[in-house]
């Protein structure tokens, strides 16, 4: 993977554009929120916060003297944080056209993180949802995680209409 492709400084830019707007936005909420701040505002900022504060710990990383586990080991936190602050932009963000990137965001940056463990020869985590889609999971007896009540499913097909 060339550093310099499309295919790695499109979601590369995108998430550091979002990364440094959230750090602007972190500052804020120190400063205390603003009277007009809504409650759905208030949690997207705590949720970015916490992603930073999160992926800047997880990017502090001690040097092994392996130059490309040392470059793993800071970036799949970078990445995470950036699959985190799009996840808050899924659950709080209404401009589709900025939802769409987060996506994509969300998609790509967790191959990436796939494609650093596998090159240093780690193991991949377990499969899971995000935790945005657990409400769109069909519901079975052997599910291990809960099924959706029909009032939140909002995959519901025309035979359950």
């Amino acid at each position: 993977m060339c550093l310099l492709s499309p295919a790695f400084a499109r979601p590369m830019f995108a998430a550091l554009m979002l990364a440094a707007t959230f750090a602007a936005e972190s500052d804020a909420i120190a400063a205390g929120p603003p009277d007009f701040r809504s409650a759905e505002e208030a949690a997207f900022l705590a949720d970015n916060d916490t992603a930073m504060s999160k992926m800047m710990d997880g990017m502090s990383i001690k040097p092994t003297g392996d130059v490309d586990r040392d470059f793993a080991a800071a970036m799949i936190p970078h990445h995470q944080g950036a699959i985190d602050m799009a996840q808050a932009e899924l659950r709080y963000g209404h401009n589709e056209k900025l939802r769409r990137i987060a996506q994509e965001i969300v998609v790509e940056q967790q191959q990436e993180i796939a494609a650093m463990r596998l090159a240093l020869g780690q193991p991949l985590p377990p499969s899971a949802p995000a935790p945005d889609q657990l409400h769109a999971m069909p519901c079975s007896s052997t599910a291990s995680t809960p099924c959706a009540s029909p009032s939140n499913d909002r995959s519901t097909t025309r035979e359950s209409k």
